[in-house]
């Protein structure tokens, strides 16, 4: 049977979990069952939903503290027929968790598909595999950073950061996702600047890098500005996701003339997963549901920032990002409080199929942007040769810089 299975977070005050997943499975369906006549629910029965899993887990005071009561605490899984909707995001989460979600004590940590349901969804149009033949970058994590302080700035100063943070080595320049579209540097003026410093860069150096520019604007117009972006000559757009809907992300994905990489920024999204005890898990909204509508790469604060996520939590997004699947995989990028020392840990946690998201831990070395950009390309290559960044400092005055102001975190096997 072709169904979509979401397993929730729950707490209840009445202590009958069971009860609570009859409750949901038939609210969420058809409504009611035991008072419908024999032959209506033979009629329904195709529609209703079954509760397929109930396990009650270990008490926890502090719930119980915060919720001024009593809560026997539980994960229920539960099967919706295809029948009931599209195949679309809005009509499953609306089927699943929608007035659900108002009840304040339920999470939704998991959705599975069928492949049925899965293949009306795109996944990244070109994934893990396509964005590495683009760059010619198969062998290690790729390096990012991101425009720092060009909220006033003219299309100078922004010219300016691009060429530096390229010349550094890094793979890929994100604007900042609060750099809309205005008067001093304009979105169709940054996309002619941006492709004009790559190419010069390129043609100087031979290193190949990416810049993701802010796609932002009404709704209504996102389409017909992304093509034009791409008329220009693009090579990535940054879009914030969660301000918008994943079914925007899916249009824009969907779109054949849109043809470039995506690249999710998580802003808006820590409204709904940031409590542990309603709203979507982490480990869903930003990796499984992100993927299934298109990202290419998903962005999500790491586990060592200050702005962190919890390890599992950031785990599970890339976990969910690279598992495999029917549909392309998306490049995990953890990101917050990234600098050079953290590289062995990124590399640990995340593996090779990561890239490396940085902004104070570029622009902030002594040697600035430049410098920044080294030292992670220093501090990637000694990791993956074996070698501690210490002793790879004693050869590289860049990694040595950073490893004295930011200091290093080690991995020993």
């Amino acid at each position: 049977m072709s169904d979509v299975i979401a397993t929730y977070l729950v707490h209840d005050a009445k202590g009958d979990l069971h009860k609570k997943a009859e409750g949901i499975a038939l609210g969420l369906t058809v409504g009611s069952w035991t008072d419908l006549p024999l032959l209506e629910q033979e009629q329904l029965k195709a529609h209703k939903g079954r509760v397929i899993e109930v396990t009650e887990l270990e008490e926890c005071e502090k719930t119980n503290h915060y919720l001024g009561k009593k809560v026997t605490k539980g994960k229920i899984k539960i099967a919706y027929p295809s029948l009931n909707y599209s195949h679309d995001l809005p009509a499953i989460l609306t089927t699943v968790f929608g007035k659900l979600s108002l009840d304040g004590e339920v999470k939704l940590i998991d959705l599975e598909f069928s492949e049925e349901v899965k293949s009306s969804f795109p996944g990244p149009s070109f994934g893990v595999g396509g964005i590495r033949e683009t760059l010619g970058v198969y062998d290690r994590p790729l390096l990012m950073s991101i425009f720092k302080g060009v909220i006033g700035r003219d299309l100078t100063y922004l010219k300016d950061q691009l060429e530096q943070q390229v010349l550094g080595g890094v793979d890929l320049v994100k604007d900042d996702e609060i750099l809309f579209d205005n008067l001093l540097t304009p979105f169709e003026k940054r996309i002619r600047t941006g492709k004009e410093i790559l190419q010069h860069v390129f043609d100087e150096t031979g290193h190949k890098a990416l810049y993701a520019v802010n796609l932002t604007g009404k709704t209504y117009d996102l389409k017909n500005k992304a093509k034009r972006a791409v008329e220009l000559g693009a090579n990535v757009l940054l879009f914030n996701v969660f301000a918008y809907g994943l079914d925007v992300l899916q249009s824009l994905a969907e779109d054949k003339e849109i043809s470039i990489p995506i690249m999710a920024h998580p802003a808006v999204s820590g409204a709904t997963t940031a409590s542990s005890l309603y709203g979507f898990s982490s480990s869903l909204l930003l990796g499984k549901l992100l993927r299934l509508a298109g990202a290419d790469f998903s962005l999500f604060p790491s586990p060592y920032g200050s702005v962190a996520l919890e390890r599992d939590v950031a785990l599970g997004i890339a976990e969910n990002c690279l598992m495999e699947d029917s549909i392309k995989q998306s490049f995990p990028v953890p990101s917050a409080g990234i600098h050079p020392g953290l590289v062995p840990l990124l590399i640990q946690d995340f593996g090779i199929d990561s890239v490396i998201n940085a902004g104070g831990g570029v622009h902030g070395h002594p040697n600035g942007a430049i410098g920044g950009g080294r030292a992670f390309r220093a501090a990637i290559n000694a990791t993956l040769s074996g070698i501690s960044l210490k002793q790879a400092a004693e050869s590289d005055e860049n990694l040595k810089l950073a490893i004295e102001l930011w200091g290093a975190k080690e991995v020993h096997k």
